[in-house]
């Protein structure tokens, strides 16, 4: 039973990695399991840990390199509706249980990720919801602090669909155009990680960028 449970976790955190297996295994299931991880990982304050950057990268290079067992229409519009409907959830969920959540000083939530998203909002104000996108953990966090502080909701819906569409097309996209080129494939985690921190930039230029060039 402890080996079938640490298989299973071992499974859901490097879902990524699996993926070959696991479409092999399921069929077409593979879409919904790719799915409730994508809006889990959005949608859920209780699991940043999920995979997400890397979950889209692996999705595109394996579109492009087996079409006929994944289909990269299906995929794209799976995880741009997962993670938009994601967002909107974990918003209501800081909205209506917030305070209630952070007073009951649960494990399940740490406070030292909810700081870091409220550092990250105030420092962004309604631009941190399409940065955030770009930053695993505050990704999570950030729609939920912007549900506590009550954020106007059509302001966080246009940045939540902005954000999940360059979010989807960058990292689908990258995987699905260059996932499969041998030197990308031997050293894919460290590919992934590169694409991590080029996708952090926009977030680079608001704290840095415009402070050098003097818009601050």
């Amino acid at each position: 039973m402890e080996s079938f449970l640490m298989s299973f976790i071992d499974i859901v955190l490097h879902l990524d990695k699996h993926l070959p297996e696991i479409m092999a295994a399921y069929g077409s299931f593979i879409y919904c399991i790719l799915f409730a991880v994508v809006f889990c990982e959005t949608g859920l304050v209780v699991t940043p840990f999920l995979p997400g950057d890397s979950l889209l990268f692996a999705c595109g290079a394996l579109a492009a390199a087996s079409p006929e067992s994944m289909n990269i229409s299906i995929i794209v519009l799976i995880f741009l509706v997962s993670s938009v409907i994601g967002d909107a959830c974990n918003y209501m969920i800081g909205e209506n249980f917030g305070d209630a959540l952070l007073k009951a000083n649960t494990k399940l939530i740490k406070p030292e990720h909810v700081a870091k998203a409220s550092a990250f909002y105030e420092k962004h104000g309604h631009k941190a919801i399409f940065l955030a996108r770009f930053v695993p953990i505050v990704r999570t966090f950030a729609p939920f602090v912007a549900g506590i502080g009550k954020m106007h909701y059509f302001t966080f819906a246009k940045y939540n669909v902005i954000g999940a569409i360059v979010w989807v097309t960058l990292f689908v996209g990258g995987g699905y155009f260059f996932g499969n080129i041998p030197v990308i494939k031997q050293n894919f985690t460290f590919v992934t990680l590169g694409i991590v921190i080029f996708s952090i930039l926009p977030v680079l230029y608001e704290t840095v960028g415009k402070k050098l060039l003097g818009k601050e």
